[in-house]
């Protein structure tokens, strides 16, 4: 499998897994600002939509977002306990955290990340990203990840959405749930592995 990625995107969501899978797989880096692979390779070319994630199979078939990847990923390794059965009310509660993330807290971040954004609108989506923020600290008061005591999918995808604040001005101090949650992810084997793959720790 080939993964192409821009380091800290959220593609280091699908890092994470595929490091917890121990599935072998070829990191290739496609940075999201210029589109250019190392060799010259217009990313382009490969994938038309131009962002990351993108998993290339080894027979050829692509996926290209990331909560699917992520959900393929953990269906190849079930032993690794990356995500509940197919047809549990597990998976669809993984399933909900997964669009949750995706659609509350990964986009809310994109006008924070739009050059020439106006500040009323940065404003905006800092608000609702509290917002949503404070919600998932409530959530995490008891637990040590979003299904319990297992890592699962869902865990890499939120530690890599909440990576970003650091970068846009919004503060994580007010949330020592999250901030602990982060903690104990942060600290996992292979989730340092990813974060040194895609040079963000040392």
């Amino acid at each position: 499998m080939k993964l192409y990625y821009s380091p800290g995107a959220c593609s280091l969501s699908v890092h994470i897994a595929l490091k917890e899978s121990g599935l072998d797989f070829v990191a290739i880096a496609a940075p999201t600002k210029t589109h250019k692979l190392a060799d010259g390779t217009d990313y382009y070319a490969i994938n038309p939509l131009g962002y990351v994630p993108l998993l290339v199979l080894d027979d050829g078939n692509q996926l290209r977002e990331g909560p699917a990847i992520v959900q393929y990923i953990a269906d190849q390794v079930p032993s690794k306990n990356l995500a509940p059965s197919n047809g549990t009310f597990a998976r669809y509660k993984l399933q909900e955290w997964l669009t949750f993330i995706g659609t509350e807290l990964h986009k809310g971040f994109s006008p924070l990340f739009t050059p020439g954004m106006p500040e009323e609108a940065r404003d905006m989506a800092k608000t609702r990203l509290a917002s949503r923020l404070q919600w998932l600290e409530g959530e995490l008061a008891n637990t040590h990840y979003l299904m319990g005591d297992i890592f699962t999918v869902a865990d890499g995808y939120l530690f890599t959405v909440t990576n970003w604040p650091q970068y846009v001005g919004l503060d994580l101090s007010a949330y020592p749930n999250l901030l602990a949650f982060r903690s104990r992810v942060s600290a996992r084997p292979k989730v340092i592995e990813a974060m040194k793959a895609e040079g963000l720790i040392k």
